[in-house]
């Protein structure tokens, strides 16, 4: 077995951002695994996405039309069941969510492969492919290999692989699949439901102002959102201020919450660093951290710092915005 398979996703005529970032990551191990990297597409309009996902790097594109118009699990279970058992892949790489959490789990046991889960870092160790998920309530990262397997199913978390870009020259195949297997499921699709959205997305903002416990209290959070408006950032926070209802998840910065890959300045207001908040925010270019503790570990990978009050500093920004 060599090779990658890249599951692409995609929900009401439009690709998911992950798909790219999919891509991109199978792509940072390509050498290392050997053979091709091909991706899959299933879904009624399969070949209205050929172009999106033909990105450079790319050596084929299998596109799979069934008649489901939605999403359905049982179908595309079934359909990357026959394509894995004739391509034989030595990795599968799907989105971690709720349409690639469906199918994944069921797909390794079926192959009788390996399964991670909500993967945020990937490469090779001596040979062996190793990846990196959070454990423990994102307090330690743990780093898992699946020895023996003949195929390992991974899926990979949003927002934190550099998305592939450029067109590509891959082979074009589309695939027939007998689905007769799953012909008398008992599931329907009834409609879709949107979840409350927090109006911000961490892991596309360029400027983030991102406050933590040294605020103290939720009242504060006004006044926060208000410099960060002035001052043209997006507002972030760390976990602690997410689990406490503060702000909504959506906010969060950090291994359980978004990676903020694209930001160019970060200014971390009253937050002390936890490793799971640095690994959202680490590889920012500019860092300035304000913390009332000199020896906050956010200081480790801050380019500015300075130990002082919160609110003092943030009086001074208001001052100038």
């Amino acid at each position: 077995m060599s090779g990658i398979l890249v599951v692409a996703e995609h929900m009401r005529g439009k690709l998911a951002d992950i798909s790219a970032e999919l891509v991109g990551a199978a792509l940072s191990i390509k050498n290392h695994v050997g053979g091709g990297l091909s991706v899959v597409v299933i879904g009624k309009d399969a070949a209205s996405f050929e172009k999106q996902v033909n990105l450079a790097g790319v050596d084929k594109v299998m596109l799979v039309p069934v008649e489901e118009e939605h999403f359905d699990a049982a179908v595309t279970e079934q359909a990357l069941c026959s394509i894995i058992e004739k391509e034989q892949p030595e990795l599968v790489l799907l989105a971690h969510s709720a349409s690639g959490l469906s199918v994944a789990a069921g797909l390794a046991v079926r192959l009788g492969g390996g399964f991670v889960s909500d993967v945020f870092g990937i490469g090779f160790d001596n040979g062996r492919l190793r990846a990196t998920r959070s454990g423990y309530g994102g307090k330690v990262n743990i780093e898992l290999e699946c020895p023996d397997k003949p195929v390992v199913v991974m899926t990979l978390r949003g927002a934190t692989f550099k998305a592939a870009s450029g067109d590509g020259q891959a082979q074009l195949q589309e695939i027939g699949i007998d689905l007769a297997p799953v012909a008398k499921r008992r599931s329907r699709h009834v409609e879709y439901i949107e979840a409350p959205s927090s109006g911000v997305d961490i892991g596309k903002a360029e400027f983030i102002l991102s406050v933590g416990r040294g605020i103290q209290d939720e009242k504060n959070i006004p006044r926060f959102q208000e410099l960060a408006d002035r001052l043209g950032a997006t507002l972030g926070c760390s976990r602690p201020v997410a689990d406490s209802g503060w702000l909504h998840k959506g906010h969060q910065v950090g291994l359980t919450g978004k990676v903020a890959v694209n930001c160019k300045l970060y200014i971390a207001l009253g937050i002390s660093g936890a490793v799971q908040h640095l690994h959202g925010m680490k590889h920012i270019e500019t860092i300035i951290a304000i913390n009332t503790d000199p020896n906050a570990p956010i200081f480790n990978v801050a380019t500015h710092g300075g130990v002082m009050d919160v609110f003092e500093f943030a009086g001074a920004l208001e001052k100038i915005s």
